[in-house]
């Protein structure tokens, strides 16, 4: 099939999803021209060529009446490639667009979203805004994303501390002001346990909040806390071997998050075979179940606030008391496990990765542009 796909090809999450798709496609036979959407930012050889064929056939052979698939934010959609059916795949967080959100989105052929939750928003933005009978017949469908089980996957380790992983770019929605107050409170300087965090965040630098000194006033916020010796700030990983490296020495990946829009480290932690602790709301909520596991209840939403980067555009899950105590509660059955020998291998977070496949999110995606 021959697809021409717009997408970032970079360190970003966005870039991280539409490099494995392209690749994912590349490898099942179809024949992609590549528009990059912004400066390429490419780490391996292998990677390169692939990148190098594809953006090739966007110059001279990519033909222009076939379907254009757009991977970006969901108030950039109205551009795309030729004149064939259009395709976009935003990944979003909130269950409210703006005007201008929902302007882009209704002048698309096809919308194609990562999770029932995501579809669910689309839908009932759209009844809710009154948007017109032409506007809702919009198709929408659903094409989860993957994790690479080559690089993703189980690696025993020998270890002594109960070792929680965190790696997500510093920010509200994330629940960063929740999970260093959980674990002060889940333990004490007698328990063997440790908290991990990978969270530099690039973005900030974009935005007036300090740049740099952002990201430093976030690692204080941790390393000043009670059990702040007990805290390992680590470097923004090159690779995602790396990464995965990383996981495989954790013992729990804890994901309090007030929203997400697809949550790629919590199903690469399940794919090593790592307990995850979530939220059981938004996008997420597409692969998180009691079987894979520890989710915390969600009993409301609210205006999302940062001060950054949201201003109450849409609404997030409200991190309550309630809440507050599952995540201490489930951070402590984590740490009671492990030395009683009760911490086994999420197998049934192994099974759930299998099935998340790229492969199998590229083949959904093929499906929806051939129908």
């Amino acid at each position: 099939m021959k697809i021409n796909l717009n997408a970032p090809i970079n360190k970003t999450s966005y870039g991280y999803v539409s490099f494995n798709i392209l690749k994912q496609l590349v490898k099942q036979g179809h024949d992609v021209a590549l528009f990059p959407i912004g400066p390429l930012e490419i780490d391996k050889q292998e990677d390169a060529i692939i990148i190098k064929e594809c953006i090739e056939k966007s110059k001279t052979t990519f033909d222009s009446n076939s379907p254009c698939l757009r991977i970006y934010h969901q108030n950039k959609m109205a551009e795309s490639i030729g004149n064939g059916k259009r395709y976009g795949m935003p990944i979003f967080e909130l269950d409210t667009f703006t005007d201008e959100e929902r302007h882009h989105l209704s002048s698309l052929d096809h919308i194609i979203v990562n999770s029932q939750w995501a579809k669910t928003v689309i839908e009932e933005d759209f009844e809710e805004a009154g948007q017109d009978d032409a506007r809702r017949q919009i198709p929408i469908s659903v094409a989860p994303l993957g994790v690479d089980n080559q690089v993703f996957n189980y690696k025993p380790q020998l270890q002594k501390p109960t070792v929680f992983l965190n790696t997500a770019k510093w920010e509200i929605r994330k629940a960063h002001d929740i999970i260093i107050k959980a674990f002060n409170t889940a333990f004490t300087q007698d328990d063997d346990v440790e908290l991990w965090m990978c969270n530099h965040n690039l973005f900030i630098d974009f935005t007036q909040q300090g740049g740099e000194d952002k990201n430093k006033e976030w690692e204080q916020y941790y390393t000043g806390s009670a059990l702040g010796s007990k805290v390992r700030l680590i470097p923004r990983q090159q690779t995602h071997e790396d990464i995965a490296k990383l996981m495989n020495m954790a013992d729990c990946g804890v994901f309090p998050s007030r929203a997400e829009g697809f949550n790629l480290p919590a199903l690469e932690m399940m794919a090593c075979g790592k307990d995850v602790i979530a939220t059981n709301y938004s996008a997420h909520t597409e692969f998180c179940t009691d079987d894979n596991s520890l989710l915390i209840d969600i009993d409301d939403v609210e205006p999302a606030y940062d001060g950054v980067w949201f201003h109450g555009q849409g609404n997030w899950a409200v991190f309550g008391d309630k809440q507050f105590e599952q995540l201490v509660e489930h951070m402590q059955f984590i740490h009671r496990s492990k030395p009683s020998g009760a911490l086994h291998t999420n197998e049934p977070g192994m099974e759930t990765a299998q099935q998340f496949s790229w492969e199998n999110s590229v083949g959904k995606i093929v499906e929806i542009l051939e129908g």
